[in-house]
């Protein structure tokens, strides 16, 4: 069965000119590979908001969020902050992927170097409404770790 889709409109930047679109790297990717369209070297502890070269339009309706690398982050200690970080659908600046190096080691970004992945997600809105009290759950007002050992 095929995957659901969504149209997301993508404007290449003059500083992306011949990298690659955001692309799955396998048929079950749940990710799009994406690219930086800078060199650039992270210092231990060091971050940096990374130009990708592209700019997008997503549907009203949906989301695209950003995550880290796994091997980047295994094998280097590089992440992204503010994960997972969070595309609006009415944002058209150029994409940036805010990348820290949580390693011993300085870390170089070569362009067209993967760097992240984008994950389109639907996003459901919420209103909220006051109360005067909240009904009881067995955890309660137990923060974090509270429910650990």
């Amino acid at each position: 069965m095929p995957w659901p889709e969504i149209q997301v409109s993508l404007m290449r930047l003059p500083n992306g000119e011949g990298l690659p679109l955001p692309a799955y790297a396998t048929p079950g990717a749940a990710g799009l590979d994406i690219v930086s369209a800078e060199a650039v070297t992270l210092a231990p502890g060091g971050r940096h908001a990374v130009a990708t070269g592209f700019a997008v339009a997503i549907p009203p309706g949906y989301e695209i969020q950003v995550r880290p690398r796994s091997g980047l982050a295994l094998k280097h200690g590089i992440t992204c902050l503010n994960t997972p970080g969070t595309i609006d659908s009415d944002y058209r600046g150029e994409v940036r992927i805010i990348l820290a190096n949580l390693g011993s080691d300085a870390f170089p970004i070569a362009r067209g170097d993967r760097i992240a992945q984008l994950v389109p997600a639907p996003v459901q809105k919420a209103r909220f409404t006051e109360v005067a009290s909240l009904d009881e759950t067995q955890r309660g007002s137990g923060g974090f770790g509270s429910t650990g050992l």
